[in-house]
């Protein structure tokens, strides 16, 4: 289905054709003066110096050839050559009811679908997740969702932190206070035990005392670097110990991720691609990439074009350690191999730019990527507290996501319930519902490069541009459609009307311009334009609702006309909010 503006420039177009202009001038734009006119053409502007003519001349030419247009109501040329356009009732009407049949909207599938990768999430194995993990996983999620509905296949990686010293940390602390596991018994031939000796609590202590350890004792940290050896080296023991690690951390990250309705398809992690580092640095060396710089293996990805010094990728340090670069070009390595990607997106914090940028070009250096493959770099700025500072507890620590989660829920639990009557079951759950939305619409809302406030007194408000807001208007949507049944009436096969007043017109032309925005909140990997529209058209329903008496409207035939309207109000609204990582409620 051709998005609203192709139809319309279509038309407009026909006409600069026909009144002896090229065509190409009749692109048409949403109005930036919505007082005036709904949509506008300036390629009368654009012509002027092509066809030496007055642009206003142009204009009043193109205008006469649209007035018997079965697009346009209006069409108007103003100084200096503006074209001002309005739609007939009736084509939006039409273009309305076709969106409304068609699937997704009438949203353009593409011809080749993409495979896409998202890399989001990248949580440590060990420790507890915290804010600064919420950007990764909320923007992530939403690109994934975006492109999926699209019509592309993506895959989401969470990437997980699962080898390497913090591992060995965990091990030599587990040793210290426990020498009596069978882990540590070189000589123990039989089967582990399937219990893991320790609670996510417990691991979640060990590994922060371990850290600190490390720092201050020589003798502890070179302890630590022997177990990460004997656990890459593929000691029994250890390994047992490891999975051990692997399986309790992951069930509590799967938990807390749950809670954010956030979802993987991957759990890989740096572990998966530790065998196949030997062979990409060994084809690395043999084709003349990396060398020897200082001790360690280096790989040159400064271009003649840059501005500014670019350093050489670390792929192997002096001592023969792999880095995260290796481990990252051997993921890249393993997804090309297994998956074939034609995109991978990584979903970081803005200040690893410098790293993914010598990341990626090695990758294409050393030929680990097709050449049309994209790797595209998405860094999020910080969520920050009131203070403009990184978002921190009251006491100034890091504050951890779960703790996040609770404060808001208890936070809409209490506006829920104040003067209101509410079951407690179900008030807890529209407040875990509503308070996701809080968090996601008021983070999402935000262009993902930017810093943004954590503001929970804004974001959990049912006023203004947040995500209760939103809720507050598909609930009250889904309450007029209920009672529009408890009278009797269905809402299968109603139909759409021609538009009576202005507000009911603001409505459908907002809903119209969906595919559109769609579009672009893919094409540019930008959540941000779905949330900026979806204010929008939650505005214009509230604007509508507010001047219109919908369900004692005594003509039947405006009657459905209105329900058609809140029926496609709704389901587009569910989609947006869908794409976007959360649902709403039957009640608020």
């Amino acid at each position: 289905m051709n998005k609203i503006l192709d139809v319309i420039s279509d038309e407009m177009k026909r006409a600069f054709l026909s009144a002896g202009y090229a065509e190409e001038l009749g692109k048409v734009t949403l109005s930036n003066r919505p007082d005036l006119c709904e949509y506008q053409c300036n390629g009368a502007m654009a012509g002027a110096k092509q066809y030496k003519k007055v642009p206003i001349i142009i204009a009043q030419e193109v205008a006469q050839k649209l007035n018997d247009s079965k697009i346009f109501e209006e069409v108007i040329a103003v100084n200096p050559g503006f074209l001002n356009l309005k739609l007939k009732p009736e084509f939006l009407k039409d273009y309305l009811n076709q969106m409304a049949h068609s699937s997704k909207f009438g949203l353009d599938m593409p011809k080749s679908p993409k495979k896409i990768v998202i890399d989001y999430g990248g949580p440590n194995i060990a420790k507890p997740l915290h804010v600064g993990h919420l950007r990764s996983a909320i923007i992530g999620e939403s690109i994934k969702r975006i492109a999926r509905y699209a019509g592309h296949e993506v895959i989401g990686d969470i990437h997980l932190g699962d080898w390497g010293l913090q591992m060995g940390l965990i091990i030599t602390e587990l040793q210290e206070r426990y020498p009596e596991l069978v882990y540590f018994d070189e000589a123990f031939n039989g089967e582990y035990p399937k219990e893991a000796p320790f609670t996510i609590s417990q691991l979640e202590e060990i590994y922060p005392t371990a850290s600190g350890k490390s720092k201050e004792d020589a003798s502890y940290k070179a302890k630590a670097m022997d177990a990460t050896f004997k656990l890459q080296s593929g000691v029994r023991g250890y390994r047992a110990l490891w999975k051990h690690i692997i399986n309790v951390s992951v069930a509590d990250l799967k938990k807390n991720y749950r809670n954010l309705n956030v979802e993987f398809d991957l759990w890989k992690g740096e572990s998966d691609v530790h065998d196949l580092i030997p062979h990409m640095v060994e084809d690395m060396k043999e084709m003349g990439y990396a060398y020897i710089s200082d001790g360690a293996l280096v790989v040159d990805v400064k271009e003649e074009s840059d501005t500014k010094e670019i350093p050489p990728c670390m792929i192997l340090k002096s001592d023969g350690a792999s880095l995260y670069n290796t481990t990252d070009l051997a993921t890249i390595m393993e997804r090309m191999n297994r998956i074939h990607p034609d995109e991978i997106i990584y979903v970081v914090d803005k200040r690893q730019d410098l790293y993914f940028e010598q990341v990626f070009r090695c990758a294409r250096k050393t030929k680990l990527v097709q050449p049309e493959t994209k790797l595209y770099f998405l860094g999020f700025g910080t969520m920050n507290g009131k203070d403009g500072k990184p978002f921190k507890t009251r006491e100034g620590g890091v504050m951890r996501l779960e703790s996040l989660l609770s404060e808001i829920n208890e936070e809409m639990y209490g506006k829920i319930t104040e003067n209101r009557l509410v079951p407690e079951k179900e008030a807890r759950e529209t407040a875990r519902v509503v308070a996701l939305s809080a968090i996601k619409y008021g983070d999402l809302s935000n262009q993902a490069s930017k810093d943004y406030i954590f503001d929970m007194d804004r974001f959990t408000s049912f006023e203004g541009d947040t995500g209760p807001y939103i809720l507050y208007t598909i609930v009250r949507i889904k309450s007029i459609l209920t009672k529009y049944k408890e009278m009797g009436g269905s809402l299968v096969e109603v139909v759409l009307q021609e538009p009576t007043g202005e507000s009911e017109k603001n409505l459908m032309l907002q809903l119209v311009g969906f595919n559109a925005m769609m579009e672009s909140a893919y094409e540019e990997i930008a959540p941000h334009k779905v949330c900026a529209y979806i204010y929008d058209l939650a505005n214009a329903l509230n604007h509508f609702y507010h001047e219109t008496k919908i369900l004692t409207e005594e003509d039947p035939s405006k009657k459905e006309g209105f329900i058609a309207l809140l029926v496609l109000t709704r389901d587009v609204l569910g989609t947006c909010i869908d794409v976007l990582g959360f649902q709403a409620p039957e009640r608020m």
